[in-house]
């Protein structure tokens, strides 16, 4: 699974559970929500929206065509019907990071992911993850099949019949 899922997942998460008992700082918030900002953590979830909204279409539209054209005129891109989800994403995410995080480590990380190196990060980052999560997988298979086999031997070796 990517990064990026895994921080929507967890900022969904976030909402679902509710803010921290204590609140951050103004100031930590500020550097938060910039940190949110660079990381493009609302474009990301505005990019899931599409999916989500293809899944709940047929629950609510009951296939029945005159639901199904007003649904998608009142999910069409661009609708306001997400403002008030992407304000309470940034905000709650904003909150998560900045009670994880001093105000100085939040500079440093924003300042990191604006940088050309930072973002090009966040760019591949996504890659990155399927690629590593692919060779994890090959060398699982790989190391099950040779331990399987080792196995075998040392317990045949016990004068086990496999």
């Amino acid at each position: 699974m990517s990064r990026r899922v895994l921080t929507i997942a967890a900022a969904l998460l976030v909402l679902v559970c509710g803010a921290s008992a204590q609140a951050p700082s103004p100031e930590a918030m500020a550097a938060a929500r910039k940190l949110v900002d660079t990381l493009k953590i609302a474009d990301q979830y505005r990019a899931l929206l599409p999916q989500l909204l293809l899944k709940l279409r047929p629950v609510v539209a009951q296939d029945r065509p005159e639901i199904e054209r007003d649904y998608d005129a009142v999910t069409a891109p661009g609708s306001e019907i997400y403002t008030p989800f992407f304000g309470a994403m940034v905000d709650q995410i904003a909150a998560l990071y900045a009670t994880s995080f001093t105000v100085d480590e939040l500079r440093q990380i924003e300042a990191f992911y604006a940088q050309p190196t930072g973002r090009k990060f966040l760019e591949k980052s996504d890659a990155l993850a399927q690629a590593s999560v692919q060779i994890g997988q090959d060398v699982s298979q790989k190391a099950a099949d040779q331990l399987k086999q080792r196995l075998i031997e040392a317990l045949r070796q016990k004068g086990h019949k496999l």
